[in-house]
């Protein structure tokens, strides 16, 4: 498969949770999969599959129950959105062939090097971004 960013269905969903389960955090308040299901309108069950791969690595924890819910582990400034993602996509990585091909048939690559530099791009903002710039 290519190296081209890619923001999938998952990773959107692991973002907003995150910034909504640090928020409700910040208050003393956890919230449950319904909570991150009305405030993303996603699928309850998606949602409860990226939430217990983001638990796993440690980056929330969970309490079961009527009363259960998410709580943060880790600081928010701790946190960096390319944390989140990589924890969902796996590394993310700049590579020079978007197609991952160790030869290329022309001389110059035909996006001439543009999707390194969206790629660059978007690993340099993530990077860069914790949790923390978006808890109000």
């Amino acid at each position: 498969m290519g190296k081209i960013v890619n923001i999938t269905d998952a990773v959107s969903i692991a973002l907003h949770a995150m910034v909504i389960v640090a928020q409700n955090d910040k208050h003393g308040k956890q919230v449950n999969v319904n909570f991150i299901a009305e405030q993303t309108n996603s699928s309850r069950f998606h949602i409860a599959k990226v939430m217990q791969r983001l638990v796993k690595d440690g980056f929330i924890g969970s309490h079961r129950g009527p009363a259960g819910g998410f709580y943060m582990i880790k600081e928010p400034d701790e946190i960096t959105l390319l944390e989140i993602y990589e924890a969902i996509e796996g590394k993310l990585e700049v590579t020079k062939c978007p197609l991952n091909r160790p030869t290329c048939p022309f001389k110059s690559c035909l996006f001439e090097g543009v999707t390194v530099q969206m790629t660059r791009s978007f690993k340099d903002f993530v990077a860069g971004h914790t949790l923390a710039h978006y808890i109000k």
